[in-house]
C-alpha cells in the first residue's frame, strides 16, 4: 500500500486549487501549517463535503450522492464504497484523535493518524504510514491555531509547514455530508471491537441520509448521529463467518429508539459517558464469501423525521 498521506495530499491540492468553486477558504498560520475552512466561517457545501470525505478516506473510497426519501421527504443520501475497508475506514476515516487545548476542542480524522499509529486499529491492521506531509481533518466549531498545528506536527513527526488541517463543524453542510459517509466505518469498527479481524473485511459499502443543517451544534450532532443509527445501511463482504454479526447494528444497543440529542443530553454532553454500542448503523447485510448472507437491524424513518424536523 502506498502512503495514504501522499494520496490524501493530492486531494488537498485539488481542494486548494478549487477553493472558490467549493466555497471553502485556506490560509497559512505563522507556523506555516495550512488551515482549510470547510464550514466554520466559509459556507462549504455538498461538493466540498464529498471531497473532504474522500480526503478522510485517503482517496481509497468512492463517495457520491443520490436522492432518496425519509418519511416521504426527498433528501440527498451519501454513498461510500471501498475495497480497502481496513485502511480507508479504520486507519484513516475514523475520528480517533481528540484535540483538547485551552480555548479549542476538536476531533481529528484522516491519514495523519497512521503516521502516529498509537490507536489499536493500526496494530490490528499491521499498517503504519511514513510520509513528509500529512492531513488531519478536524471536526470543530473553531478554526485551529498554531498550538494545534504544532501538536499534530510533533506527534506525526513532520514539520509544521507540512501539516494541512481541513476543519468543519457538525453544524454545516460539510458536517452533514461527511458524517453521513461514516456508516460503513461504524460497522467495521463495531466488528473489530467485537473481536473480528478487520483484515477479513474484503469490501464495504454504506449509505445514510444527509441530515438537515442546524447551526446549533448540539442539534447538529444529534441529527447527524441519528442519520447513521436510524438511517444508515451497510453492506460488508467478508472472508470468515462470525457468531456476533447481530451486534454490529444500533438495534443491539439498549438505547435504541432514543434520539442522539437526548442520549447526549442525558450524558451531560460528556461523550465518555455514552456507550460505544450506540455508534452503529441501523441495518447491515454481511455477505460471507462462499457462505451465508446475514441481514440485521432496521431503519426508523419516524424517528428520523422527528429528529430532522420534517
Amino acid at each position: 500500500m502506498d502512503s495514504i498521506n501522499r494520496m490524501a495530499i493530492e486531494l488537498v491540492d485539488e481542494a486548494l486549487d478549487f477553493a472558490d468553486e467549493l466555497n471553502i477558504a485556506a490560509y497559512e498560520l505563522d507556523s506555516e501549517a495550512t488551515v482549510l475552512d470547510f464550514g466554520v466561517e466559509a459556507d462549504g457545501g455538498m461538493e466540498a463535503g464529498l471531497l473532504l470525505a474522500e480526503i478522510q478516506t485517503a482517496g481509497l473510497a468512492t463517495v457520491q450522492t443520490r436522492m432518496d426519501e425519509v418519511a416521504g421527504a426527498p433528501l440527498p443520501h451519501v454513498e461510500l464504497s471501498t475495497d480497502h475497508p481496513g485502511i480507508a475506514l479504520l486507519g484513516s476515516q475514523k475520528a480517533g484523535w481528540e484535540l483538547e487545548f485551552e480555548g479549542f476542542d476538536g476531533l481529528g480524522s484522516g491519514p495523519a493518524r497512521a503516521l502516529v499509529g498509537q490507536e489499536t486499529e493500526f496494530e490490528r491492521l499491521g499498517y503504519y504510514d511514513e510520509f513528509d506531509l500529512t492531513v488531519l481533518a478536524i471536526e470543530s466549531v473553531q478554526l485551529p491555531d498554531d498550538e494545534v498545528a504544532q501538536h499534530v506536527a510533533d506527534l506525526a513527526e513532520v514539520n509544521p509547514s507540512a501539516v494541512f488541517l481541513p476543519t468543519y463543524p457538525a453544524g454545516s453542510m460539510v458536517g452533514s455530508v461527511t458524517i453521513a459517509a461514516r456508516a460503513a466505518e461504524l460497522a467495521a469498527f463495531r466488528l473489530m471491537e467485537l473481536g473480528y479481524d478487520p483484515l477479513d473485511i474484503i469490501s464495504a459499502s454504506g449509505t445514510a441520509p444527509v441530515a438537515p443543517v442546524s447551526y446549533d451544534e448540539g442539534v447538529a450532532m444529534g441529527r447527524t448521529n441519528d442519520a447513521l443509527a436510524y438511517g444508515g445501511q451497510v453492506y460488508l463482504h467478508v472472508r470468515e463467518d462470525f457468531d456476533r454479526f447481530d451486534e454490529v447494528v444500533s438495534t443491539a444497543a439498549d438505547e435504541y429508539g432514543t434520539s442522539f440529542y437526548d442520549i447526549f443530553e442525558a450524558a451531560d454532553w460528556d461523550f465518555y459517558d455514552v456507550p460505544e454500542t450506540v455508534f452503529a448503523p441501523a441495518q447491515v447485510t454481511i455477505d460471507v464469501a462462499n457462505g451465508p448472507t446475514y441481514v440485521h437491524g432496521e431503519t426508523d424513518e419516524d424517528l428520523l423525521a422527528d429528529s430532522f424536523g420534517l
